[in-house]
């Protein structure tokens, strides 16, 4: 089952099961998911985001939330900081699980032998296979410093 349809259920079980915040979420997960394929359209396409598509755009959302959780708590809006956190525990449920740090690490290493990168010129390469093989998996905005410092 693709990730398209992963949602499509969860949602229509939500509107079973009358989960008001789930339902929500997987609406919103679902409006986002078609404004790229309304994007994505051209004259010949058939306006279908890929998975690899869809968990990028999942990732974002739930670094969306992150900013908001901060931002919410430092105002001392814990309901808020509540409500954002309920939403990342929702949509990360539709992401592949976390690279930690060891195998981050084994990632650039692999990838930057595979692309043969001798200097940080080479870093877009890397950062292309990288995301090419780990997207949902490892936060790019992290893993980039961490590519530039190999590479330097």
């Amino acid at each position: 089952m693709d990730l398209r349809d992963r949602v499509n259920t969860a949602l229509k079980q939500a509107m079973k099961d009358k989960a008001a915040t789930r339902l929500t979420t997987l609406r919103l997960i679902n409006a986002a998911i078609k404004d790229q394929d309304i994007a994505a359209r051209t004259g010949d396409g058939d306006g279908l985001v890929s998975d690899a598509d869809i968990l990028a755009i999942l990732g974002k959302m739930t670094k969306q939330r992150n900013e908001s959780v901060r931002a919410y708590e430092e105002g001392g809006r814990l309901d808020l900081a509540e409500r954002e956190r309920n939403e990342i525990a929702i949509i990360e449920e539709f992401l592949p699980r976390q690279l930690d740090d060891d195998e981050i690490a084994q990632a650039i290493d692999t990838a930057i032998l595979e692309v043969g990168a001798s200097s940080i010129r080479d870093m877009g390469k890397v950062m292309g296979q990288l995301k090419g093989k780990y997207t949902g998996q490892m936060d790019f905005g992290a893993v980039g410093p961490m590519v530039k410092e190999k590479l330097s």
